[in-house]
């Protein structure tokens, strides 16, 4: 199957043993109940084999509905996939699961969710500091926060839970490009969704991280002042802004970068869509 016919928001490829792994929300259960989610297969990023469960709720998990935005990692020798889930009795939050493999199946590796449990929170993504530290860099969910933000937690080395508290490093309102949004209860305030990390060759941390503009969702980015998850955050010039977001940057096989997201941004609408990229001066740009 091509692109266009993969229905999945929050696009996340996983390069590996010479294959690309796609991974994303299933467009169809994204805002109900939930059983599990896919990945599919490719050599080219055109044609891809699939879907695949690559994880699937038996009965016995503790979330049902909400299942959003799986990130793979190939860490140590195993393969450990972010995703946020609600539970009926908790908040949402983002748990860990792990697997032997990059098409699973993937079985629960954290205690539930990792993040602050009182917090409405989503879309957790994996960095490492230079230092060699895992953070968990997500997002403290607007409907709650009200000003939507994006924070940082230390992970234990073994990334089944968390090493340190969570702290902000800038909220959705920090960006000239962002408008507020509201509610079906009413209320308005700044979305911030899909954090994802990236270093550059020459050594800057960037943020990806979307959001809502004139154009409708908007995928963003921001540079940290010292190249570290605890410099000042400051807010760059948007990759996309014309309803897409929730993206990553990615290089395939022969070295070439890549932004991927999702867009259209309405619903079963949703398709991935790949960018080419190329760093200018410690920032990303659409070729």
């Amino acid at each position: 199957m091509k692109c266009t016919d993969i229905n999945i928001r929050d696009p996340f490829v996983l390069v590996h043993g010479g294959k690309y792994y796609l991974y994303g929300t299933r467009g169809e259960t994204c805002w109900g109940e939930a059983d599990g989610f896919d990945v599919y297969e490719s050599h080219d990023m055109k044609s891809w084999q699939g879907p695949t469960a690559c994880f699937h709720n038996d009965g016995s998990f503790f979330a049902r509905k909400n299942y959003w935005a799986p990130e793979v990692y190939f860490v140590n020798g195993a393969f450990y996939m972010l995703a946020s889930f609600k539970g009926e009795d908790r908040c949402r939050g983002t748990a860990v699961l792990k697997s032997s493999s990059p098409l699973g199946p993937f079985l629960l590796h954290s205690d539930g969710c990792v993040t602050p449990c009182h917090w409405e929170c989503l879309d957790g993504t994996l960095y490492q500091s230079r230092a060699g530290k895992y953070y968990m860099v997500f997002c403290h969910e607007w409907v709650q926060a009200g000003d939507g933000s994006i924070c940082a937690m230390e992970m234990k080395d073994d990334l089944s839970g968390p090493a340190g508290e969570a702290k902000v490093l800038f909220h959705g309102s920090a960006a000239k490009w962002a408008n507020e949004v509201r509610h079906s209860s009413g209320k308005t305030g700044y979305v911030t969704d899909g954090p994802f990390m990236w270093r550059t060759r020459d050594g800057q941390l960037l943020l990806l991280w979307a959001g809502f503009s004139d154009g409708g969702y908007t995928q963003g980015l921001a540079v940290s002042d010292n190249g570290e998850i605890d410099g000042r955050f400051t807010q760059l010039e948007p990759l996309f802004e014309k309803d897409g977001g929730h993206g990553m940057v990615f290089r395939d096989l022969e070295g070439r970068l890549f932004l991927t997201l999702h867009s259209p941004n309405g619903h079963l609408l949703e398709r991935p869509v790949f960018f080419p990229l190329e760093e200018r001066d410690g920032r990303l740009c659409r070729v």
